[in-house]
């Protein structure tokens, strides 16, 4: 298994997203900025719970370094939730039902999910949902999916990636070894977590088609689909890691390639700490493929 990276306190990086980005800011399609303006949508309120459902567990931790890896990883859920709180400003103003999408959320996660099932099972679907982020990480850059987005965006979520790499395990190891959570649990979460996030994105980016007074819908979304789920598409490259999940010995350290990673961090230490110039240095020197 490979050893885990340090997870790194780092502040959120101010990235100017109140500034002149266009509004189909990913080469300049609709399906594709949509899609990844819900994901950011749904951040704030998906940390908050994400850090609630470990904080769970949290007083019953025995092991130092542990203790030390969940205090990081709250930090980080932190900074992800305010940075992706600025990026909704925008969203806002563009006339996208922020607050009523967020209240929603928030119900479901905490007046349904918390309210009616047991810790152990919420502490299962962060650690799936934090499984999910991780391979998108691993993924990120490798794809090229953002080669030809706005480099600000395009920072907001590297920087992200990388930190979701850095914390991958943190969750998974707080189920596996406080919460005692067991392998139906963990495969129960991670089915319901498959479902429905891509379900509560899909929702989301309706709404965004709709408010965009957007033509030819149902053609935007056969197009938009194939982009995803399509041979080659985003989601078939990150499938095997997916599945990893579901084998019994699973670890989050023990997939997942790190050459982005590594590069992005040398390129923001090396930058004294530009997210932007970190973000296209990867974008321009992707991995290869596997």
């Amino acid at each position: 298994m490979r050893h885990p990276q340090a997870i790194v306190p780092r502040k959120g990086p101010d990235l100017g997203l109140d500034g002149d980005i266009p509004k189909y800011w990913l080469d300049g399609d609709p399906f594709k900025t949509r899609f990844f303006d819900a994901m950011s949508l749904l951040f704030p309120e998906g940390e908050k719970f994400f850090i609630a459902c470990v904080r769970d567990f949290r007083e019953r931790i025995g092991d130092p370094a542990l203790a030390a890896q969940v205090k990081d990883f709250i930090y980080q859920e932190g900074q992800h939730g305010m940075v992706h709180m600025r990026f909704n400003d925008r969203l806002r103003e563009q006339g996208i039902a922020v607050d009523r999408i967020l209240e929603r959320q928030k119900s479901i996660m905490f007046g349904f999910f918390r309210r009616w099932f047991s810790r152990q099972f919420t502490l299962g679907q962060t650690a799936a949902a934090e499984h999910m982020t991780a391979l998108i990480a691993h993924g990120f850059f490798r794809s090229g999916i953002l080669d030809r987005a706005d480099p600000r965006i395009r920072a907001m979520y590297a920087w992200h990636a990388v930190e979701e790499i850095e914390h991958k395990a943190v969750a998974f190891d707080v189920f596996r070894k406080v919460a005692r959570g067991g392998y139906l649990t963990r495969v129960l979460s991670m089915l319901q977590v498959s479902l429905s996030f891509p379900l509560h994105v899909f929702v989301i980016m309706q709404h965004m088609f709709k408010v965009d007074g957007l033509r030819h819908r149902a053609f935007l979304w056969l197009r938009g689909l194939w982009w995803l789920y399509g041979p080659g598409g985003v989601y078939p490259r990150l499938l095997p890691h997916y599945l990893a999940y579901f084998l019994p010995g699973f670890h989050p350290w023990r997939f997942g390639r790190m050459e982005a990673y590594e590069l992005w961090v040398r390129a923001f230490q090396g930058s004294g700490g530009d997210a932007i110039a970190a973000g296209n240095a990867v974008a321009a020197a992707r991995p290869t493929p596997n």
